[in-house]
């Protein structure tokens, strides 16, 4: 393969997990890596398009700005772009921009403003004669998400400006919460058993895109404003000048800035707020630095995603030394036996760390770690506790080398460690542990979807014998429910409802939810179109007929995964008990038995945002009917679903040819099939 052809593949790929875990991040507020590991992927893509111009698309992410709005919140376009800001993640980096900018400028020293960065969800306000009007989020930079009651519920927003500005002005800055506010709502929700918010910006992000106002009040937001859109109107000249008035104004500031003349100047407050920072009421991951005169930023104007003005500084990820008081191993769905470090508590990122996960024996054995060892910790990507290293200068006389429990700690089972792994797992399916985070993922989002099912209450219900296999979910009643701590009568009946409910989850989400080795979300989808029913799957796997392993990304390792799972009794009875209890597993009963499904083999592409649904549901009618929803436009896709913003996917398929569907069509051609 030429050097061109590696760099098309490599471009795809990037741009493949970009787009995932942008989503994951500005979508569902549920980052999968951390903000600085993206930055670096960003960067890595950019680089290959730089050198590449011929691979660059119109629907990449280095053109895109944040997510796509969030379904249930009515849309909003901003009539100037909220832009986000380029990053410099070195002080090289940040030494060369400010270098540009003087060349640029023809100017031996630019004066430009310094900030520290808010690490919250980017807002636009809207005030009419100092009346407060409406709020929107950034979304995509061009379209938002109109949270203007949720905004109202900030104690911190004025409703009414301290000085009177006639007409409309429009101001924008960071919808955040504080640290100390962070970390209560953590606990509240640790102790109601649901998931922790990851970082400060999520929880702020996931309590502003709430459909119920009275959650967002109760998360106690601040929001910080730093830019006037058309300042002019107002006699603004200055970024400096711009916060002044701001504050004047009665809007809240963060007060931090200054102005600075020189790279010396500049790099003194990095250093101040490199410092500073874990002190600072609310998160900062950084420092931006802003051209301050207004005018001169028209002369260097902009690219499609950022100002040529500005750049965002990130701080290097912090480590600090603490002391492992002790190893625990825990049992996960499949019997991995995961080792985590009870550290002693130590303060990084502006939260207190206790855990950190070691993974398996292979990177003990690798770190050499040891109870009682002096190690250095960070948060990777300011996100996730990890062990650098051990500082073995430190390390106690008569520690001796860790190894995991050569039996399961819940169950005593011996532990297995198979050729060719790195886990040691318990063989024991009927480990309680097993059996609670088998039941925990069979009711998860993107599985069953069963609400109210959290960790506490699934582990009530199995130690009480109540449930063994997910399959007896479907048995609960009342009562079963009724006797569990803090559970009121209506919380009962509200689980019950959901487990009803689940039962006509589409066919993917059932693949995924049985937790098969190897198979997740996307393999689960794929596998559901190809088989239409979960009997058809395992009679092509028990047969090994060879039919999975000759679908795509699927391979030998899957699909033996896939077999020795139907060759598991205990895994058969399973599904027999759930299709008895009427939980869906075929596509569409009556046509899968007829073999007639109206959109057999028809290959969709959706692409932009849909009014009436989210494009997971309708990848989910179009999968229904025997079609495939793929991921890009080629002379075999059969029809383009094209809904509001359609980008280089629209484009494509106008120039191949292909028919495309807007909305209200793609709407009519499902009512042909009265699935609407």
């Amino acid at each position: 393969m030429d050097s061109f052809e590696t760099a098309k593949s490599s471009v795809a790929a990037l741009r493949e997990k970009l787009k995932r875990v942008a989503t994951l991040y500005y979508e569902q507020d549920a980052p999968e890596i951390s903000d600085r590991e993206y930055d670096l992927l960003l960067r890595e893509l950019q680089d290959m398009e730089n050198k590449y111009p011929e691979l660059v698309t119109p629907d990449s992410p280095t053109c895109r700005i944040g997510g796509a709005p969030k379904e249930g919140f009515v849309k909003v376009r901003h009539e100037v772009s909220m832009m986000s800001l380029d990053n410099a993640l070195t002080r090289a980096e940040l030494n060369a921009f400010y270098a540009k900018l003087g060349q640029s400028l023809r100017e031996q020293s630019c004066v430009v403003t310094c900030e520290p960065k808010i690490d919250g969800l980017a807002v636009s306000l809207i005030y009419e004669d100092g009346i407060f009007k409406s709020g929107a989020t950034r979304g995509d930079g061009t379209v938002g998400e109109d949270v203007s009651s949720n905004l109202r519920t900030i104690r911190t927003l004025p409703l009414e400006l301290a000085e009177k500005v006639t007409g409309v002005l429009e101001v924008r800055g960071e919808v955040c919460i504080d640290k100390k506010g962070f970390a209560a709502l953590n606990a509240e929700r640790e102790e109601a058993g649901e998931p922790l918010f990851a970082n400060p910006r999520n929880a702020a992000a996931g309590s502003l895109r709430q459909l119920d106002q009275k959650i967002t009040a109760r998360r106690k937001l601040k929001i910080y404003l730093y830019q006037v859109v058309w300042p002019e109107k107002l006699g603004i000249k200055t970024q400096y000048e711009m916060l002044q008035r701001i504050k004047a104004m009665g809007l809240p500031t963060q007060g931090a800035e200054r102005r600075c003349v020189s790279e010396e100047e500049i790099n003194g407050y990095l250093d101040e707020w490199s410092v500073k920072r874990f002190a600072h009421p609310i998160d900062t991951d950084g420092v931006v630095v802003k051209l301050d005169n207004l005018a001169l930023r028209e002369e260097l104007g902009a690219t499609a995603k950022a100002p040529r003005w500005a750049i965002a500084y990130k701080f290097p990820p912090e480590e600090k030394l603490t002391l492992i008081k002790n190893i625990e191993v825990t049992v996960g769905r499949t019997g991995t036996m995961t080792p985590t470090a009870v550290l002693d508590p130590v303060r990084l990122s502006g939260t207190v760390v206790q855990r950190a996960s070691l993974h398996n024996q292979d990177e003990i054995d690798r770190k050499d770690i040891r109870i009682g060892d002096m190690v250095w910790v960070r948060k990777a990507g300011e996100i996730i506790p990890e062990i650098i290293r051990v500082d073995t200068d430190k390390r106690p006389h008569g520690t001796e080398p860790y190894h995991i429990p050569d039996n399961c700690p819940v169950c005593g089972s011996k532990a297995l460690r198979l050729s060719g792994e790195a886990a040691v797992k318990c063989p024991n399916k009927s480990c309680p542990a097993q059996i609670k985070e088998a039941i925990l993922h069979f009711a998860s989002r993107r599985a069953m979807n069963i609400l109210g099912l959290g960790e506490k209450i699934v582990s009530q219900l199995v130690d009480a014998g109540k449930i063994r296999t997910a399959a007896d979910l479907y048995s609960l009643t009342q009562a079963d429910l009724a006797n569990l701590d803090r559970m009121g009568e209506k919380s009962a009946q509200n689980i019950l409802d959901s487990i009803e409910k689940s039962k006509a989850r589409p066919l993917w989400a059932l693949i995924n939810a049985i937790g098969m080795p190897n198979v997740g979300e996307r393999t689960a989808a794929e596998i559901a179109e190809r088989f239409r029913s979960v009997e058809a799957l395992a009679c092509s796997a028990v047969s090994r007929s060879g039919e999975l392993e000759n679908m795509d990304g699927i391979g030998p390792v899957v699909s033996e995964s896939i077999s020795a799972f139907f060759l598991e009794p205990h895994n058969v009875e399973t599904i027999e008990r759930l299709k008895t209890a009427g939980v869906k597993t075929e596509i569409d009963q009556e046509l899968a038995k007829s073999g007639n499904l109206p959109w057999d083999g028809l290959k969709f592409v959706l692409t932009g945002e849909l009014n009436s649904m989210t494009r997971d549901n309708a990848a989910e009618k179009i999968r229904e009917l025997g079609g495939h929803a793929v991921g890009s436009v080629s002379k075999k896709t059969d029809f383009v679903v094209a809904g509001e913003n359609a980008g280089g996917k629209l484009l494509r398929a106008k120039a191949l040819g292909v028919p495309v569907l807007d909305e209200e069509a793609f709407l009519k051609k499902l009512e042909e099939t009265k699935l609407v």
